[in-house]
């Protein structure tokens, strides 16, 4: 047993659970047709243009990248209309995370947050001595009245995940305006729009539009979700230039490689693949939620690549079951909802034949609870 000891704050962190990887179930349970509906991957992959820049990208692979990705951010914030000193990428959305946590948060600083939603916001706030604020949600949805509420002289950072993950619900355009009008300037403000691609309704705060007049205001967005490149890692943040300064200054020099540069690029350039995805998602999604609500299973009311679907059962029996089927879902005990499961919308195929696992499951459980 190692005598060196950790700082304090790891006693309370636990390792992030990933969805469980196709390979791995193929080798446990020795079965070669695996759907993984777990992670919220685009199950189209990705663009081919992105494919074949990272192609091109090979020959350089004995170069490092460049620090600040200019040649995307130039790109990035003429398709979002904004000024590039505006953005700061990020291995991932999670990565910018840790940097507002690491550059802001000092210790017993207050971080307010859904108490269900994404799990490495109270991680990273805790691994730099903060002290997070869980507020418990509303039918699944940030409850952001509560949140202004919780707001104390210690209160350092808010985190609001729209659309939230894992429940994929979204909150108004009017009351998200409304609570980031009230929240003090000196508390930062992060909305992390990972899933904003997806949202398919008009009720939705468009917060570019008010990052001048708020400069406290940050919006997180990732190339992982809709564009398909969750293996390259690339997210970004849009937020003052003072504040992109200063993370900067805590960002690691090459942290977004080459390959996940040049396809970020290269899938800007190609709508149709991020068209078709949206279209082909809103299909599954009607289609999964129409056929739980035939089978009286309830949702959450989705605006994301994913469904949170009431069993009605232990949901880790559920996701154990499904597994044997050769379905990957993410199961709702670990999250805080006992006979919830998170499920990826996949393809036509994909879905069609995890509805089929389900009642499979469904009815077995309903055998053995008869005796």
């Amino acid at each position: 047993m190692s005598t060196v000891k950790p700082r304090k704050q790891m006693e309370q962190i636990a390792m992030y659970a990933p969805g469980k990887p196709v390979e791995e179930l193929q080798r446990e349970l020795g079965i070669t047709h695996v759907i993984k509906m777990a992670s919220n991957e685009n199950p189209y992959g990705s663009s081919p243009l992105a494919q074949q820049a990272v192609q091109n990208e090979i020959k350089n692979t004995h170069y490092y990248p460049e620090i600040t990705a200019p040649v995307l951010a130039e790109k990035l914030a003429a398709h979002l209309n904004i000024d590039k000193n505006r953005l700061i990428f990020g291995n991932g959305s999670d990565e910018i995370i840790r940097l507002l946590t690491r550059t802001y948060i000092e210790e017993n600083d207050e971080v307010i947050m859904a108490s269900v939603t994404f799990p490495r916001y109270k991680t990273n706030v805790i691994i730099d001595g903060g002290v997070p604020v869980e507020v418990e949600m509303k039918e699944g949805t940030h409850d952001l009245q509560a949140m202004r509420a919780a707001i104390t002289d210690k209160t350092k950072m808010i985190f609001v995940c729209n659309p939230n993950n894992p429940t994929g619900t979204i909150v108004g355009a009017k009351e998200l305006l409304e609570f980031i009008e009230s929240v003090p300037a000196h508390i930062v403000v992060v909305v992390d729009e990972a899933y904003y691609e997806y949202v398919h309704t008009d009720d939705y705060l468009e917060t570019l539009d008010y990052m001048e007049q708020y400069p406290n205001l940050i919006s997180l967005r990732t190339f992982s979700k809709i564009y398909g490149l969750a293996s390259l890692r690339v997210g970004y943040g849009i937020m003052h230039p003072d504040i992109a300064g200063e993370l900067l200054k805590n960002k690691d020099p090459f942290n977004v490689n080459r390959f996940a540069q040049v396809a970020a690029l290269a899938s800007l350039d190609d709508e149709e693949f991020m068209n078709n995805t949206k279209t082909w998602n809103d299909a599954g999604r009607r289609y999964l939620e129409d056929e739980c609500q035939k089978r009286e299973l309830p949702s959450f009311p989705s605006h994301t690549n994913f469904i949170m679907v009431d069993t009605k059962r232990p949901a880790e029996k559920v996701y154990n079951e499904l597994l044997k089927r050769g379905v990957i879902i993410r199961p709702g005990h670990m999250m805080g909802y006992p006979t919830m499961i998170r499920v990826t919308i996949g393809t036509e195929d994909e879905n069609h034949l995890f509805i089929k696992a389900l009642d499979e499951v469904l009815q077995l459980q309903e055998v053995t609870e008869r005796g």
